[in-house]
């Protein structure tokens, strides 16, 4: 259901308050229902974490500006619990409480591929991603991408006269890298743009893959064009085989350094994609699967919480056992032999007091320690 104004602002004061991560905002309106009562837990949870001191939501006249910024310009801030939400995304198991969206979000409700790719890309595989998005989105499909340079502006060019989505790595009203801004306008006029932070967040590195994951939970599949060894493409791609999407990959010389990534992915796996009719068969055979909308993920019932010496015991041990090389959360459940409940409200108490990261693709780590 559409959230009340008052508890929209509330759930953008609880999504940019310091250390609440997308997972951690979702097992804190599971646990506490209301983002309210979520913000009154905080100082409490962040104690029980290790935090010094205690933490506190950003201000309600923060959250007000921030909406009220949006409602100007024409930016709608959509809830993940709320229908226009796109569906796709809602499935992943970290999906952002709120995006800003601007543009045409009716683009989003159609079937979505990504297109990634190499941002030093070569002639050819300019051309080939120009190509393949222009066909896909002469399908009646919407084009991906995250408005780098290289393949992924090729991508949004190839398909800006059917509707392209573009994924801004920080602010809605950011444009990186700066060249894109006619790009930019372009899809802001003709297609869709979309973003998770709050405005005028300027993109650093560790903003580079979450935008990724939500490149890739917004697509059926994702298709690699060019990537070398070290590319963030294969990013996207890792993160949408774990997210359960399909992963094109356009084949090349071996002899090309940009063409390590696609052959490296089709010889794990990943489908090869030869024209667009590879990909376009893909999706009329998968839509209608994946294109249903989950149920209310904060209205499961809630496990009886654990006591306080459990509690206690289980965070010594998570905290000897995690180390700042990330693992996954499956692998932790395992290794200390507790309850997911359990393990969740543990995790959910550390983030918030700064002393765990999580990571794209389920994954945890410890902060490293300021010397």
């Amino acid at each position: 259901m559409p959230l009340p104004r008052d508890e929209k602002v509330q759930w953008i004061r609880l999504f940019r308050t310091e250390n609440v991560g997308p997972v951690t905002f979702a097992w804190l309106i599971s646990t506490y229902k209301t983002a309210s009562a979520a913000i009154d837990a905080l100082p409490q949870l962040s104690r029980r974490g290790g935090r010094s001191r205690p933490l506190n939501a950003i201000s309600r006249a923060a959250a007000e500006r921030e909406l009220e910024w949006a409602e100007k310009r024409g930016i709608r801030i959509i809830a993940s619990c709320e229908p226009d939400y796109p569906v796709l995304l809602s499935h992943i198991s970290d999906a952002p409480p709120l995006l800003a969206i601007m543009g045409n979000p009716g683009l989003l409700g159609q079937p979505c591929i990504s297109i990634v790719g190499s941002r030093n890309a070569s002639l050819a595989g300019n051309r080939l991603a120009q190509q393949f998005a222009r066909e896909i989105g002469a399908a009646g499909c919407t084009v991906v991408s995250g408005l780098a340079r290289g393949i992924d502006t090729a991508a949004h060019k190839g398909a800006l006269a059917s509707g392209t989505a573009a994924v801004m790595a920080g602010g809605i009203d950011v444009v990186y890298p700066p060249e894109n801004r006619p790009l930019y306008e372009e899809i802001r006029e003709h297609g869709v743009i979309v973003s998770e932070c709050a405005p005028e967040t300027q993109p650093t590195a560790h903003h580079f893959p979450r935008r990724n994951r939500i490149v890739s939970g917004l697509s059926l599949g994702t298709l690699v064009v060019e990537a070398s060894a070290r590319s963030g493409s294969l990013i996207t791609a890792r993160l949408a085989a774990e997210q359960g999407r399909e992963v094109f990959a356009i084949p090349g010389s071996p002899l090309e350094p940009r063409s390590f990534g696609p052959n490296q992915l089709i010889r794990d796996g990943a489908a090869m994609a030869t024209t667009s009719a590879d990909i376009l068969d893909f999706i009329r055979n998968t839509h209608t699967r994946l294109g249903e909308r989950q149920g209310n993920l904060f209205d499961s019932p809630s496990s009886p919480p654990p006591g306080d010496s459990e509690m206690d015991a289980t965070r010594t041990l998570l905290l000897e056992k995690l180390g700042t090389t990330p693992v996954s959360i499956d692998e932790t459940i395992r290794e200390c032999d507790v309850s997911c409940a359990t393990l969740m409200a543990l995790l959910a108490e550390l983030e918030i007091a700064g002393r765990i990261a999580r990571l794209p693709g389920n994954r945890i780590c410890l902060v490293p320690e300021e010397p």
